[in-house]
């Protein structure tokens, strides 16, 4: 058994009933609200319809699992008796009656930067269980990053690396306190497709940082989509507070984008 539906409250019954569904082929069922299963509650007060599909179509999965290594969304349409999948690399057409899932690439965080700062975020994404990568010119920074299990990725140039691929689910956040390290790289930023780009800093931080950009030739289009001051938090003291605070403005991003 792998992954969870519902966080422990009908994983043990639906593993029962998928045994059950490999002898007598596919089983739709339905929990918590609107269910007949009145000994299976769930907390929420919501409902899970859910399709078992014994032995499903290998060349799909495989072909599924294929785009999602190569970070590509993928929904899946399952016929609704069990009898067949199809793959789609776009948004299902209208009027489909089967049941469909939604699979898209993990979010990515590019981490640049020195000091506490860029270490302890690059920690709590990593234990949080996004992939991320942690680029500095520090090494204190990359072994602290590499303790707690945080890819590293040591520089010396003020450029982002031409083999760090990033697509429109990467964030790139850049932790400086030396901030003359973030006009080249945040505009190498830009040319990608992050769907965030943030920097650490002040207001007049800020200020300074899109002044230089100005020169280099950015447009203010391009300035727009550069966040900073970074986080929820207004001027967050100290490095845990900022990470979690930084954390949780690019997952609202990310949701927002998504609506």
């Amino acid at each position: 058994m792998v992954g969870s539906l519902s966080s422990g409250c009908v994983e043990a019954d639906i593993a029962l009933r998928s045994a059950m569904a490999l002898e007598g082929g596919p089983v739709n069922l339905r929990y918590g609200q609107g269910s007949p299963y009145f000994d299976i509650q769930l907390p929420c007060g919501g409902g899970l319809d859910i399709l078992l599909v014994p032995n499903p179509d290998r060349d799909v999965i495989r072909a599924s699992l294929a785009l999602h290594d190569a970070r590509k969304p993928v929904t899946l349409e399952f016929a609704v008796d069990g009898s067949g999948i199809l793959l789609h690399r776009d948004t299902p057409p209208d009027g489909v009656n089967g049941f469909t899932t939604s699979i898209k690439p993990e979010l990515f965080f590019c981490v640049f930067g020195k000091g506490p700062e860029a270490s302890t975020f690059a920690a709590l994404t990593h234990a949080a269980g996004y992939p991320s990568l942690l680029i500095s010119p520090d090494q204190e920074t990359l072994d602290y990053g590499a303790q707690h299990g945080c890819p590293t990725y040591a520089t010396v140039t003020k450029e982002l690396p031409q083999d760090v691929v990033l697509d429109d689910r990467s964030a790139i956040v850049l932790f400086f306190h030396d901030h003359d390290w973030e006009p080249p790289i945040l505009e190498a930023a830009l040319a990608t497709e992050a769907f965030y780009i943030g920097a650490q800093g002040s207001q007049r931080t800020r200020r300074t940082r899109d002044a230089e950009l100005i020169e280099r030739g950015v447009s203010d289009s391009d300035l727009e989509r550069i966040a900073g001051p970074i986080g929820l938090i207004p001027s967050a003291k100290d490095a845990r507070t900022l990470a979690v605070s930084v954390l949780a403005e690019v997952l609202e991003r990310a949701r927002t984008r998504q609506e």
